[in-house]
């Protein structure tokens, strides 16, 4: 039999029914009670205290549900939470290792502090209060000087609350200048859903209804997220349901994706926009849009014609923006022709796909990093997601969805002092925002450039916390040069990292299975879902939550500063923030009082509140129309505002001030096409005579955000494909390789502008003759035994390009050239 919940399917097998029964038991163990005998695990000797402990996965974003075995105050085993909406039951790989992440024999084990030169790799113990007081001492007198502005804290693996939390710390001490990662992630996608529909955040899909699949440059089976719910997604379409739905994936390699859809669509690198542009040009000349969510022509006779331009009175729209705009300005153009000449995909192919996506609905065009981490990345991302509002997918079963925020109670407003007040009116140290970033909410690429002296001031302390840039960002050794500038770094991290061995101080962090966290999970399945991650043992080594540890700096610092943390640590925090839940009175957890709520919640692990509400025009279209805008005001409002700001600055008209950005802004665009979704042309770095190949990085099952490397179980499985383990590859075309005279297995030299790599090629089929493929996850100087000195770090020879309008890294852009060694 069978059920649905909030468009997810379950059923209900023999094995399943089981495995529930026995999570069952195992929450009833934790609880103190003796677990049912109905499917419960066979009992233990006497002798052995064993519970099953529920918590969350943290390997990626994903937020996976687990039940973890602890024997004797010891983790022997991870399994998937069987009642967790997002994963029910299962695990990917990366869930698994868990238990190599806790006990792994490199981990830092206490506070150290630097007693030698950046990068030597000396270090001395430190005691926990001596290394808080003289942080909270440095950063005292920071604002004695009126300069808290020059606080620096990049992050990185944000769940739950805690980014927030971060911003809390920067906002109370004064500075602007919190700088996460997503821009060297997949900025590229919240950005689009923000101009289109007017959220600024990754959107949910209703896979388990939807018909037809456009997959534009994402990892679906692979590496996007959140992937265990994806892989059962993509199960479920293929073999759960009667009607087995269609997964189209258009990729610049065969991946485990292409491999596993009904048909890989080779494409040009950095010409999504360009095809999802034709794709829609077919769709409206055909008549196949959705009359329904889009509108229709106000005179039957009338229709889009290839190169005729439609009156604006000719189209009455119903909760779409501008489409009459569209066509008029970029698509009645936009031939299938001519988008074949820019993407490499034949024009009948390209009329098929059309045809296809828009009479098998519902359908969903969906793109990740390999179409929105580009220099066009943003254009890219708005034209694939116009496909859906063209075929009516906005907020529908088998569509795009907004996710629900789920009901937490607000904590109270920050304290702020006269300081902290002057430290936030400071521009950002990244401009981001600014006519130079006119979107971005951080551009942490950028930052060597803007510490090393592009910055409008210099940065005196650096706080890290789960991100690791000496490894992650385009031109790597940029942030060794900047490091190296900084007076005073400080880590938050269990393992000693590239970025972490130029630190002045570590303060250790627990791992995910030894401290107490929230997590809310990724859109994905629309409705809310909150976690908690809750220690399944007791700390290992002396360290410490960071959550606990920015509150007794606080403290410390004292004031205003102080005033703004109230909670004694962050489990404090969390049962605080919870309240709303309980109060909420709804959902899969609903109790008299707050306490028999975190009770439950203890033994069930989450809360959610399914079925996801279709039909809230108001959340889901958030715009200033209110519909759906292929022309994008918000864009238009937004470089006005910046043009004005220049305009009276420089003492120029606004025309020029315009000008002068979009031409700073290196976009070719020029009048309405700017607020539309249109085709800008990839920027390349590197001489295609000296550099005749594109480098294209990729992630595996088993990349973890560059901590999969030491995991001996992941490093097993990192290149199965191609028959490599514990190392890295370049994959070249057959053909272009028998051209460069290079064999399968022989090592070659991988080389851009920037500089080169040695490692072995293997010889793919799967690669385009013009592309070469390297996976991260490799080329650790550091992190421990099993990742340091493996293979290579194909982000050491990436120029620094960027989509300048939202601040992201453009992986795509770097020309290579590969000869043997």
């Amino acid at each position: 039999m069978s059920s649905r919940q909030g468009g997810t399917s379950m059923r209900l097998s023999r094995r399943r029914f089981l495995k529930v029964s026995s999570a069952m038991g195992a929450t009833a163990a934790l609880a103190g009670r003796t677990a049912p005998a109905l499917g419960a695990r066979p009992t233990s000797p006497a002798s052995r205290q064993e519970r099953w402990v529920p918590s969350v996965c943290l390997q990626c974003p994903a937020g996976c549900g687990i039940l973890v075995r602890v024997v004797d105050g010891r983790a022997v085993k991870i399994e998937g939470h069987p009642r967790h909406p997002i994963n029910e039951g299962k695990l990917c790989p990366k869930g698994h290792v868990g238990l190599q992440i806790l006990y792994d024999p490199d981990r830092i084990k206490g506070p150290l502090q630097r007693v030698g030169p950046r990068g030597a790799g000396r270090w001395q113990p430190i005691g926990w209060d001596e290394a808080l007081e003289q942080v909270a001492s440095r950063l005292r007198q920071l604002r004695q000087r009126g300069e808290p502005h020059r606080l620096l804290f990049m992050s990185g693996r944000n769940r739950g609350q805690m980014g927030g939390f971060i911003d809390r710390f920067v906002a109370a001490y004064g500075s602007p200048n919190h700088v996460g990662h997503s821009s060297i992630c997949a900025d590229g996608s919240p950005i689009a859903h923000y101009l289109t529909q007017g959220f600024k955040a990754y959107a949910g899909y209703d896979w388990d209804r939807t018909n037809y699949v456009l997959c534009f440059g994402a990892g679906f089976v692979e590496a996007w997220r959140p992937t265990t719910r994806l892989l059962r997604a993509y199960g479920h379409l293929r073999r759960g349901r009667p009607i087995r739905a269609k997964l189209v994936q258009i990729d610049t390699r065969f991946s485990v994706s292409a491999a596993k859809a009904d048909e890989w669509v080779p494409i040009n690198p950095g010409t999504d926009a360009a095809l999802a542009l034709a794709i829609a040009h077919v769709i409206l000349t055909e008549g196949l849009w959705d009359r329904g969510f889009v509108g229709d022509f106000t005179a039957t006779a009338s229709r889009f014609r290839a190169g005729e331009a439609v009156p604006s009175d000719a189209f009455m729209e119903s909760l779409t923006f501008g489409l009459v705009a569209w066509w008029n300005h970029v698509l009645k153009d936009f031939t299938p022709e001519r988008a074949a000449v820019i993407t490499g995909v034949p024009a009948a192919t390209i009329v098929r796909l059309a045809r296809e996506f828009a009479t098998t609905r519902p359908a969903i065009a969906a793109g990740e990093r390999g179409a929105s981490m580009q220099t066009n990345g943003i254009y890219n991302r708005m034209a694939i997601h116009a496909l859906n509002a063209l075929v009516g997918s906005i907020d529908v079963p088998g569509g795009v969805l907004v996710q629900v925020s789920p009901p937490l109670k607000r904590p109270p407003a920050v304290v702020q002092d006269d300081i902290a007040k002057a430290g936030v009116k400071q521009p950002r140290i990244d401009y981001a925002g600014t006519a130079r970033y006119p979107l971005a909410g951080k551009v942490y690429q950028g930052l060597p450039e803007f510490i090393l002296g592009e910055g409008p001031y210099t940065v005196d302390t650096i706080f890290l916390y789960y991100t690791n840039p000496l490894f992650s960002s385009p031109a790597a050794d940029r942030f060794r040069r900047a490091f190296e500038q900084v007076p005073f770094i400080v880590d938050f991290t269990p393992f000693l990292s590239e970025s972490a061995e130029y630190a002045d101080l570590i303060l250790p962090d627990h791992t995910y299975l030894e401290r107490w966290h929230d997590d809310i999970i990724y859109p994905s399945l629309g409705y809310p879902v909150v976690s908690l991650r809750q220690p399944v043992v007791e700390p290992l080594y002396d360290t410490r939550s960071t959550g606990d540890v920015l509150i007794q700096l606080a403290k410390a610092i004292g004031g205003s500063v102080a005033d703004s943390f109230p909670w004694r640590d962050y489990l404090e925090f969390i049962r605080d923030t919870f309240q709303g839940l309980h109060e909420a009175q709804t959902g899969t957890i609903v109790a008299p009082s707050f306490a028999a709520f975190w009770d439950r919640l203890l033994q069930e692990g989450f809360w959610a509140h399914p079925p996801y509400p279709f039909g809230q025009w108001e959340r889901v279209l958030h715009t200033p129309s209110k519909k759906f805008e292929f022309f994008s005001q918000a864009l238009q409002h937004k470089l006005e505002e910046l043009a004005d700001q220049e305009a009276a600055r420089r003492q120029v008209s606004r025309e020029q001030a315009l000008e002068d950005m979009l031409r700073g802004l290196a976009l070719q665009a020029r009048g309405e096409a700017v607020y539309l979704p249109h085709y800008e042309p990839i920027r390349y770095a590197g001489d295609p005579k000296e550099y005749p190949l594109l480098l294209n990085t990729y992630k595996t099952m088993a990349h973890a955000e560059g901590r999969g490397a030491n995991s001996p179980w992941l490093q097993q499985i990192q290149g199965l494909h191609v028959g490599v383990r514990w190392d890295s590859w370049v994959e070249i075309n057959p053909d272009t390789a028998r051209a460069l005279g290079i064999r399968d297995g022989d090592q070659v030299w991988v080389e851009s502008p920037l500089g080169r790599l040695k490692t072995q090629a293997k010889l793919y089929p799967g690669a385009m003759p013009q592309v070469v493929n390297i996976p991260f996850e490799q080329g650790h100087t550091a992190y421990g035994r099993w990742a340091k000195g493996r293979g290579v770090n194909p982000n050491a020879i990436l120029v620094n390009e960027t989509d300048h309008l939202g601040g992201l890294a453009a992986f795509f852009s770097t020309r290579v050239k590969v000869y043997k060694a």
